[in-house]
C-alpha cells in the first residue's frame, strides 16, 4: 500500500465551509465520494460531501461548518492509500515520485536539467526542470514532446519544439 496524492485544496467555498480542490488523480469519481477519508499534514479528514462545479469536486469535511474553519484548509494536500499495483497496468502512468529527480534530455539540445516539481494544470501536467546557470524549464507532460521515460534509467527523452527552452 502507498498514499497517493489525489487532490489540493485550493479556496473555501460560501459559507458553510465547503473547498474547492484541485484534482490530481485520474480517477476522480472514485477519489472524490463522501465517506472517503483523506490523510493529510493535520491528520485525518472524512468527506462529509461531495459536489461538482465547473469540472472541480466541491467538498465538505466532517468538523468544517463555516468559511473561517475551510480558510484554514487552503494548500493541504489529500491522500488516499492505494494498492501498488493498483496503476501497474497502466504502463503510461506515471505518479509525482516517479518523476521527480528525473534528467531530462532533449533530441536536439541535450540534457536540459533535472525534474524538480510537477505543476498540474486542468489540461496537464507541467515538469518543472531546474536548469544549471539559468531559471527553470517548463516542459508540458504531454505525449507530442514526452518520448520516452525510463525510471530505470532516470531519464525523460522529449523532442521540444523549437524556441520552448529559450521561454
Amino acid at each position: 500500500m502507498a498514499q497517493v496524492v489525489v487532490g489540493r485544496i485550493v479556496r473555501p467555498h460560501g459559507l458553510k465551509g465547503e473547498v474547492v480542490v484541485e484534482v490530481r488523480t485520474d480517477d476522480p469519481e472514485a477519489r472524490f465520494q463522501p465517506g472517503v477519508q483523506y490523510s493529510t499534514k493535520n491528520g485525518p479528514m472524512t468527506a462529509a460531501t461531495v459536489r461538482w462545479h465547473q469540472g472541480r469536486p466541491m467538498i465538505g469535511f466532517e468538523g468544517v461548518t463555516d468559511r473561517n474553519a475551510s480558510e484554514l484548509l487552503r494548500g493541504i494536500r489529500l491522500s488516499v492509500e492505494i494498492d501498488e499495483d493498483e496503476d501497474a497496468d497502466d504502463e503510461d502512468a506515471f505518479r509525482d515520485e516517479h518523476l521527480l529527480g528525473l534528467k531530462v534530455i532533449d533530441r536536439e539540445a541535450g540534457e536540459v536539467g533535472t525534474v524538480s516539481r510537477i505543476d498540474h494544470g486542468a489540461a496537464y501536467e507541467t515538469l518543472v526542470v531546474k536548469r544549471q546557470g539559468r531559471g527553470p524549464a517548463l516542459i508540458p507532460f504531454v505525449a507530442d514532446m514526452v518520448e520516452e521515460v525510463d525510471t530505470e534509467t532516470g531519464t525523460i527523452k522529449v523532442d521540444l519544439p523549437p524556441g520552448l527552452l529559450d521561454l
